[in-house]
Parts: C-alpha cells; sequence; structure tokens
C-alpha cells in the first residue's frame, strides 16, 4: 500500500480537527510548523532547472482548466489562498489566517498577507480575492464546482475576505488550494474578466499571458515546446521559502524514449513521468536519482449509460469483469499501479478497503453477462484514450482493447493528446473513455459533485455518462453543509453504494508516482504530481 495508510490517516485526521476543533487550532499548528520548516533551510547556490513531462499545460487561464499539468504550471505563476506544500499538508499562502465565524458557521473569514504585489507591481488585495472566485465561478470556468456552496464573496476590507456559504461548510478550505488569485484591474484592462471556454476552441489574453504573485514570472512560451519562467524579485515568500531556483525551462516531451534519454544525457535536470520501463535505468545511473511516492489519483474507464450497448447493465458488469487489473500492473505497469475495484485513491475521506476490492477476472460470467444482456455476438464500440497524460495511457487502452475482445466487443482505440481528448470524454462524444481523477481536496465530495451529480450549469461537469439520480444529487448537495463527522461519512457511504451499483466507472488502479532527477536536487515528490519549485533545494 506504498505511503497509503499513513497520509490517509494523516488527512482524515485533518477533516476531523476542523470539524471537531475548528480551522484556528490547525493554523496555530501550520503556522508554528511554517516557522520551524524556515529557520532549518540551508543557504545554497542558486540555479536553472530544467524540467520535463510529457503533457503540456492546456492554458495559462487559471480557471479555464481543472488538470493537473495545466495547475501544476500555474502554481508556479499564481498563488492561492491557502495551498498544499509538498506533503499535502495546507499551509498559508495569500491567506495567513482562516476561521468560520462563531456568531454565523456559513461564513468563512481569511486575513489576507500584506505587501504582496503582483508581478506588474500592482498591489494585491481583497478586491482581487472577490474578483478571482466570482471569476472561478462564472460560466466557462472549469473550477466552479469547487465553489459550488458558496453564496456570496464579500471584502470586510482592504485584507479581509469574507466568503458565505449556503450552510456551513466546514472543508470549504480544502477546496481553495487551487483556486488561483488574478489582478483585478489586469484582467479588466485585458478582457479577460471571465475565462475562455477550452472545449468550444475559445481563448483569451490570459491564454498566454499571465499576471500572478507567484515565486515565478512567466518569460516566454511556445506551446508544446518550451516555457521559461524567470524567479519573482519580489516574491513574499522569498525568506520563507528555500527559493533556490532562478529560472525554470519547462520542456513538454511526449515520447517516453526521448524523455528519459534527454534525462540520462543531462539535458534536462527532473522529469516527473519516468515510464515504468525505465526506471532501472534511471535509478542505476550515478548522476541520477528516483523518487517513487503514491499519487492521489486514480485510473478508469467512463461508459455512456444512455445510448447503445453500454447503455444495458449487465453489458457494463461484464466489461468490468473482463479487465484483468492484475495483468495491467503485472505487464503494462510493470508492477507500479495498485489496482482498485472504485473510483477514489486511498487518501480521500469514504476511502475503504472494502470498497477498493476490486472484482475477479472471469470470462465465463462476463461472456454469460453479454448473452443475457442481448449481445451474445457482441458489438462494435470506439475506445478514446489520451496518450500523453497518464502513465502509459495509452499501452492501458490497448490491453483493454484485447480483453473487451475476448468477449466478443470489438474495440477501436482512438488514442490522441491529452488537449484533444478532453471536450471528446468531457463533452459526451464518448461511449467508452479513459480518464484518470486526482482528488485536491482529499473528499469524497470533489468526486462526486464531479462525476456522478447530474449534469448541470455548475455540477457533474465532468460525468457524460448519462447517469441521473435525484436522491443521490440531493446526497451530494447535503455534504456541503452537513457538520455532523458521523453523519456526513454515512451519507458518503450510501452515495459510494449507489456509484458502485450503477458501474457507470470501471476502475482500473491508483498510480504510483516516479520522478527521476539530478542526484544534487532535494525535492520531495508531491502527492498530487505538483512541484512547487519554491520548495526545491539544491545538495
Amino acid at each position: 500500500m506504498y505511503c497509503y495508510l499513513f497520509i490517509k490517516k494523516f488527512i482524515v485526521l485533518s477533516c476531523r480537527e476542523h470539524f471537531l476543533k475548528g480551522a484556528q487550532i490547525m493554523i496555530k499548528h501550520l503556522l508554528i510548523s511554517a516557522a520551524i520548516v524556515t529557520a532549518s533551510f540551508a543557504t545554497a547556490s542558486a540555479e536553472t532547472v530544467r524540467w520535463a513531462r510529457a503533457g503540456d499545460s492546456i492554458t495559462m487561464d487559471p480557471h479555464a482548466q481543472n488538470e493537473g499539468p495545466t495547475h501544476t504550471l500555474s502554481h508556479q505563476i499564481y498563488d492561492t489562498l491557502l495551498q498544499r506544500d509538498m506533503a499535502g499538508a495546507i499551509i498559508p499562502s495569500l491567506a495567513t489566517k482562516w476561521t468560520a465565524l462563531n456568531d454565523n458557521p456559513s461564513v468563512w473569514r481569511f486575513k489576507l498577507r500584506q505587501g504582496v504585489s503582483f508581478h506588474d507591481g500592482s498591489e494585491f488585495n481583497s478586491e482581487d480575492v472577490v474578483f478571482s472566485l466570482n471569476r472561478a465561478m462564472a460560466d466557462g470556468s472549469e473550477m466552479k464546482e469547487l465553489l459550488s456552496s458558496v453564496k456570496e464573496v464579500r471584502a470586510v476590507d482592504n485584507h479581509t475576505v469574507d466568503i458565505e456559504t449556503n450552510g456551513a461548510n466546514p472543508l470549504l478550505i480544502n477546496n481553495l488550494t487551487n483556486m488561483f488569485m488574478m489582478d483585478k484591474s489586469w484582467s479588466e484592462d485585458n478582457k479577460v474578466t471571465t475565462p475562455h471556454d477550452v472545449a468550444k476552441g475559445e481563448t483569451n489574453f490570459a491564454t498566454m499571458n499571465t499576471n500572478g504573485t507567484g515565486a515565478f514570472i512567466l518569460v516566454s512560451r511556445a506551446i508544446d515546446e518550451k516555457t521559461i519562467l524567470k524567479a519573482n524579485p519580489n516574491y513574499w515568500g522569498k525568506n520563507i521559502y528555500p527559493n533556490q531556483v532562478t529560472e525554470i525551462v519547462y520542456t513538454p516531451i511526449q515520447s517516453s524514449a526521448t524523455r528519459v534519454a534527454a534525462l540520462l544525457s543531462g539535458e534536462v535536470d527532473i522529469i516527473q513521468d519516468v515510464p515504468v520501463q525505465d526506471l532501472g535505468r534511471v535509478s542505476s545511473s550515478s548522476d541520477l536519482q528516483l523518487a517513487t511516492a503514491a499519487q492521489n489519483r486514480v485510473i478508469f474507464f467512463g461508459l455512456d449509460t444512455i445510448n447503445g450497448p453500454t447503455a444495458k447493465l449487465k453489458v457494463r458488469q461484464a466489461m468490468n469483469i473482463a479487465i484483468n487489473r492484475d495483468s495491467i500492473k503485472k505487464i503494462v505497469m510493470r508492477s507500479q499501479s495498485d489496482p482498485t475495484g472504485v473510483i477514489m485513491p486511498p487518501f480521500v475521506n469514504g476511502w475503504t478497503e472494502m470498497l477498493n476490492k476490486y472484482p475477479q477476472y472471469d470470462l465465463d460470467k462476463a461472456k454469460l453477462l453479454m448473452k443475457e444482456a442481448g449481445h451474445g455476438d457482441g458489438f462494435n464500440i470506439v475506445l478514446n484514450c489520451p496518450n500523453d497524460r497518464y502513465i502509459n495511457d495509452e499501452s492501458i487502452c490497448q490491453a483493454a482493447v484485447g480483453m473487451m475482445a475476448k468477449i466478443g466487443i470489438n474495440v477501436t482505440l482512438d488514442a490522441k493528446p491529452k488537449a484533444q481528448h478532453f471536450p471528446i470524454a468531457k463533452g459526451g462524444d464518448a461511449d467508452f473513455y479513459m480518464l484518470g481523477w486526482g482528488v485536491p481536496t482529499f473528499d469524497s465530495h470533489y468526486i462526486f459533485n464531479y462525476l456522478v451529480h447530474t449534469q448541470t450549469n455548475d455540477r457533474g461537469s465532468w460525468n457524460p455518462t448519462g447517469y441521473s439520480n435525484a436522491s443521490v444529487d440531493a446526497m451530494i448537495e447535503s455534504l456541503e453543509s452537513e457538520t455532523n463527522l458521523t453523519k456526513r461519512d454515512n451519507t458518503i457511504a450510501k452515495i459510494w453504494a449507489e456509484v458502485q451499483k450503477a458501474q457507470m466507472y470501471l476502475p482500473i488502479h491508483n498510480q504510483v508516482l516516479n520522478w527521476g532527477m539530478r542526484k544534487d536536487i532535494n525535492f520531495d515528490v508531491q502527492p498530487e504530481d505538483t512541484p512547487h519549485f519554491q520548495f526545491l533545494k539544491f545538495n
């Protein structure tokens, strides 16, 4: 189970602390920890880091996409009110204190860090927070489900902001760690007051241009080729974090062989996604090191539950048990995965050993289910798959093609770069598709709100399966204001029972991260696969 059990215990205890003891206790401990860490940083020479991974950011607009590599690049440039550090713990960022008001638990009050400026020199204040959160809730934003419980955001004074929710929401702060703050005046001047809709092919000034408060400033960008960032000389965190990186040269390299060759030859200093077939080559190099950790991400297939053969539950059940997860782990993933029976990583509140148990591979039973569903002779279907997003994504899909063939399902594989794949998968144009899902809130509600809730204007945006259940929707929405931990956990369990019964998703495995880097780099693997380069140190 790698480090799952420790991290799950840590996250669950953190959630309980919010529920039972209030956020103030957590803040006190976080601030003390930050002070201790700050005091321990050693002085070292600063330098350029050449960084590579398989896929590029889809856009520089920080609210237009809810996607890992896109957020990762944004985190270097933009800041959030709160962020997760390299261990996955929530720490202060642009907000230094936060608490639910005693006289109104539906209101969270945030005290903002003073003396912070955007890259163009303008002051950061509460007006920017109100603007940014409202922008993140606007049409075209993929971040709005995270703020679905928010009723109003208002400035109390220049450095104090209140966020009022529809009922008390103790986990609101968990939803803010990827909510980037933009400059209101800059956005208005450049006509980017709303996000662009990537699925519709829209672009705006913020697609290629930035103005954040983060540790790095965008110097140049060539999509899918190279992005160059330089250290922000006026960064508010320069005396808090190591800040030993003076420049980042970010190069997406889709080809696994080329990416590893670049690391081995010294052309790049760190790659996030070492291919499983090359782990030995990297770890045996005297100049390199390999860092491995469990990721807060699950990989699965989605199915259309309304149209075609997959609308029949028995067909979906047959496909589920025709997937040989152990074979995928052993052959495709070289044992670098954890097969699962639920679309929820073990980091997440709501995870149980029972839910994680995956179904036994059983071709005879699968064939019988196909026959009972009226498809004993099989059918044709297209599997839409990314080829530059997840570890061995296309290879997993190729394996699934062969597995489905054994029960008569003739699968045509359509593998595309993620920028082309995601609009197809999200838009409901795929009957059978691959998706990976990380959970930045470390709570089941995030999965439910995006992947399970009926598609509406502000919920269910990644649920193109057609699954819709009014009672499940009501339970999902109730989680946003339920402060009784036992009752909330019971509701989460009930929702998972319905999801498992419907089988609109076929879980495959939880990903394992492998970062390769120079020997002299001191950098922990972050459970969300998000390197925050202000934390990097050189030995």
